[in-house]
Parts: C-alpha cells; sequence; structure tokens
C-alpha cells in the first residue's frame, strides 16, 4: 500500500512535490536554494546565513550522523527547513545525542523527504531560486491553490535586511577556539594580544573560534552598532561577519559605519556578507545571483597567485566586479562562473573574501586568511 504524503513544497511557478514530513508540522514560506555538501547538515541548518531560506540538500543520507550540541553554529536553527531525498534514518555516531528529526521538532523547523532533489536541483539551476511554501500535516490534507498562492505573493529577499533579525541582542566576549580531537573547543588562553571587534550581522561560532585561535581578543558587537560604539573597545582590527538578506538593505546602516572605519586605517576582515559590505562601502555594488553558490567543495582562484583553494560558500548575492573602483583589486573569482570572491585595498590591511575560510562544514584551504589578519594588526604595531 503506497504511503500517504504528508509534506509537500509548492513552488510559485505552481509545481507540487510530495513527500514524507519530518520534524515540526505546519508550514513556512522561504527562498528555495541547494546545498552541494556532503557533510554538515546541522552546521548547515544552524548557519545564520540560510535566514528565511529553504535547503535542498544534494546529497541523499541527511541525518546519518545525529545531532550533538558542539556542532551548533548558532543557539538555534536558523533555515526555515530542509528537503532531503530519503528520509532521516536513526543516527549511527558516536557524537551524536540526538536525531534530526526530534530535533527539528523540538526547534521548529520542517523537513520533508522522499523529494527527488535531482530534479528539484536542476530545476532551481536552470530557472533561479524560487519562493516556496513547505508544508508538513500529518494527516496529509493540504490547500495547494492557496500554498501556491502564498509562495508567489511573497516578496523575497531583495530588499529585505535580516541581519537585524539574527543579530546578538548585546555585545558579548569571545574566547573558544577551534575544536580539537577528544579534547573539544579550546578554552580562554592568554596568548591573545590582538582586540578586535566582530560586527555581528549573522556570526558562524567557528568564524569567532577562528579569530580567537588566530590571536585575537573578541568583542562581539550587534549589527547596528554605531562608531563609537566600536572605537570604544579600541580595537586594533575590525572584522565583519557573514549574514542573510540583501546586502544593500544591510548597508543602508552598515555602510556609513564602515566608511568612517576606513578612515581610521584599521585592519578590516570581512566574510561573506561582511565582504558585499565592505565593498559597498568602497563604492561597488551588489547584485542578486541566479541560484546563488551553497556548498562545500567550491573551487576559487586567488587571481594574484594562480592558487585554487576548494571552499564553503552560502550567498544568493554577490560583489559585481565590474562595479570595483580604482584602488580595490579583485584578489579571487569563482571558477564555477567567474564571480567576484574577494578583494583588497591597495597598499591598506583591509580584505574579505567571499566564501567561509572557517568551513564548518568544508575544507580548510582558506583558513590562512585569519592568520593574515592578525599579522596585519602585528604590523600596525
Amino acid at each position: 500500500m503506497e504511503q500517504k504524503p504528508t509534506a509537500c513544497l509548492a513552488l510559485a511557478d505552481g509545481t507540487i512535490f510530495y513527500g514524507q514530513g519530518f520534524g515540526a508540522t505546519g508550514e513556512v514560506v522561504a527562498e528555495l536554494v541547494f546545498n552541494t555538501a556532503m557533510t554538515g547538515y546541522q552546521e548547515i541548518m544552524t548557519d545564520p546565513s540560510y535566514a528565511a531560506q529553504v535547503v535542498t540538500f544534494t546529497f541523499p543520507h541527511i541525518g546519518n550522523t545525529g545531532i550533538n550540541p558542539e556542532d551548533d553554529e548558532a543557539p538555534e536553527p536558523v533555515a526555515a527547513g530542509i528537503v532531503v531525498k530519503w528520509d532521516p534514518t536513526e543516527p549511527s555516531n558516536w557524537r551524536a545525542t540526538s536525531d534530526l528529526a526530534d530535533w527539528m521538532a523540538r526547534r521548529g523547523r520542517i523537513g520533508i523527504g522522499g523529494v527527488d532533489t535531482r530534479r528539484l536541483t536542476r530545476a532551481i539551476r536552470q530557472q533561479g531560486a524560487p519562493h516556496v511554501v513547505l508544508a508538513h500535516d500529518p494527516q496529509g490534507n493540504f490547500d495547494i491553490e492557496s500554498l501556491i498562492a502564498k509562495a508567489r505573493a511573497w516578496p523575497g529577499l531583495v530588499g529585505l535586511d535580516l541581519a537585524r533579525e539574527v543579530t546578538c541582542a548585546q555585545s558579548y566576549r569571545w574566547d573558544e577556539g577551534l575544536w580539537r580531537w577528544n579534547e573539544g573547543f579550546g578554552g580562554d588562553r592568554p596568548d591573545r594580544p590582538f582586540r578586535v571587534v566582530a560586527l555581528d550581522y549573522g556570526a558562524k561560532r567557528n568564524i569567532l573560534r577562528s579569530l580567537a585561535e588566530s590571536g585575537a581578543d573578541v568583542t562581539v558587537l550587534p549589527a547596528t552598532a554605531t562608531v563609537e560604539e566600536i572605537l570604544a573597545h579600541d580595537p586594533e582590527g575590525v572584522f565583519l561577519s557573514n549574514g542573510p538578506g540583501d546586502p544593500a538593505a544591510t548597508g543602508e546602516y552598515a555602510v556609513p559605519t564602515i566608511r568612517r572605519l576606513l578612515d581610521r586605517d584599521l585592519p578590516i576582515f570581512g566574510i561573506c556578507l561582511g565582504h558585499q559590505m565592505l565593498a559597498l562601502a568602497l563604492g561597488a555594488e551588489t547584485i542578486k545571483m541566479n541560484h546563488g553558490h551553497h556548498g562545500a567543495n567550491h573551487p576559487v582562484k586567488d587571481v594574484e597567485t594562480g592558487k585554487v583553494e576548494i571552499t564553503s560558500m552560502n550567498h544568493g548575492f554577490a560583489v559585481d566586479a565590474q562595479t570595483l573602483p580604482q584602488g580595490v583589486i579583485e584578489t579571487h573569482v569563482s571558477l564555477f562562473d567567474g564571480s567576484n570572491c574577494g578583494l583588497r585595498v591597495a597598499d591598506r590591511p583591509v580584505f574579505s573574501v567571499q566564501y567561509h575560510p572557517e568551513a564548518s562544514p568544508g575544507p580548510q584551504d582558506s583558513a590562512y586568511l585569519f592568520q593574515r589578519f592578525a599579522d596585519a594588526m602585528q604590523t600596525r604595531r
């Protein structure tokens, strides 16, 4: 006897995918993207950059290593929901403390399994990231016309400032280092000499750990922090974090702050949304991508050295390299589509990248960038 669908994914163009629901019940409207990572679904679910997005995993076996408290990149999952090929199975990993479905149910996140994710991924690539409604009803009762109408009515991410929704409520100090086998996370150490203010547009915990590991005494401030609030901590460097939403919308309050920081000649390092914020502050523009870059296997070329790095990415907007002003140098490009993946300011300790050198999940080819930031602060001394 064929199992009755208990979840459905309704696209704004009227396409419907049925499957088996897990996690929370109800419905959510969001943008649909696909992620090509083979590991790290928990880190992806808790990455604040996925706010207002449902993630389709191209790798079919999601949930098989369970969930554990050490792999959260934020206190709560931020992605609106997930789409997977196979229904999650019982976890088989010594670190697991719960399974994916139960964790999602407790955290209010919806999942759908049994979906043809290859077909769905092709649709996203060809037509762009669609607006969708993901619904889970254990009884399998769905008002399809209503779901499609809600997907069509959703305004989308363009013009949407989501950094305010995921940023910290107040400042705090971060002193936890990177995770090590059989040791856990490194604690406070006396050899962290560089005072760094990290502006939190949706910062992942592993970014903050990587900063601490490179010698930074990190103070995290909300995305809306003023220049006066930042300089009150007497920083030797400023970090601009990753985050969700339209960079132009967040830039309405972030860009004037960054421009004033640029006048202070401090070392500045940006990642992902922070990269886009820095580019806007320098006079460049950002554009919405067709389906974005989401995964842990993206090749990026350093155009100044010729070196190729395999990187972790998560972005739906990009810096338009054609708009970079004189004195701002493009340093990295995607080998998938040639889009901008990095910049630096000539003769100044200011640089940023579109990808995630802290990985989690993903390769660690680009971890040296945190040391480059530390070296810039040491040189300034």
